[in-house]
Formats: structure tokens, C-alpha cells, sequence
């Protein structure tokens, strides 16, 4: 069973930037496609931005071009470098591990927060 841990969230300002990191333990999730999701108050849980095992990247229409989403199997971690960052990026960021390259999640880390300050 794999454990996801994020780290790298805080509080950053309106055009700043921000890593966060979903480091995975137990098992490796190298033929596992990842994702990164955020929720914010009040509105659904969203998907921000995926990786498959291939290195095959999508974003939500509200990220591109500001987030990019890589992943580093030897040391078992996923990233996600976010850019150009506005308020509405204000969420609890999550990392999930799907089964292989479906859309199945099978683990979800705990969360980080991110603030982004007008």
C-alpha cells in the first residue's frame, strides 16, 4: 500500500510562485498515473493537473500554462510547479495515485494548504 505525503504549500503572492511535492512510500508508483487536485471552501474537490506513467500531462483549463505537473521516479515523487499564481489558486491541494493509467484512485495524500495573497 502506498502512503502519499505532500509537502510545499504555504502562503504566496498573486503572480508568485509555489512547489509542492507528493512524495510516495511503501511502494513505488512508477507505472501509476498521479494527480494533483485541490478543493476550496465552499466549492468541489477539482482536478488541477495529471501525469501517467508515460510522462503524459493534462491540466485543468484554469492551470494551463501556469502549472506543470513532472514526476521523478527514482525518488518516487511527483511536483507540482505553480506559476503566475492568483487567488483563486487558494485551495487544499491534494495528490492521488490512480491504478496504472486509468482513472481509478486507489491512495490520496492528506493535503497541503496553498494561500495566494491579493
Amino acid at each position: 500500500q502506498v502512503q502519499l505525503v505532500e509537502a510545499g504549500g504555504g502562503v504566496g503572492e498573486a503572480g508568485g510562485s509555489l512547489r509542492l511535492s507528493c512524495a510516495a512510500s511503501g511502494s513505488s508508483f512508477s507505472r501509476n498515473a498521479v494527480g494533483w487536485y485541490r478543493q476550496a471552501p465552499g466549492k468541489q474537490r477539482e482536478l488541477v493537473a495529471r501525469i501517467t506513467s508515460g510522462r503524459i500531462t493534462t491540466y485543468a483549463d484554469s492551470v494551463k500554462g501556469r502549472f506543470t505537473i513532472s514526476r521523478d521516479n527514482v525518488k518516487n515523487t511527483v511536483y507540482l510547479n505553480m506559476n503566475s499564481l492568483k487567488p483563486e489558486d487558494t485551495a487544499v491541494y491534494s495528490c492521488a495515485v490512480y491504478y496504472m493509467n486509468t482513472m481509478g484512485v486507489t491512495n490520496w495524500g492528506r493535503g497541503t494548504q496553498v494561500t495566494v495573497s491579493s
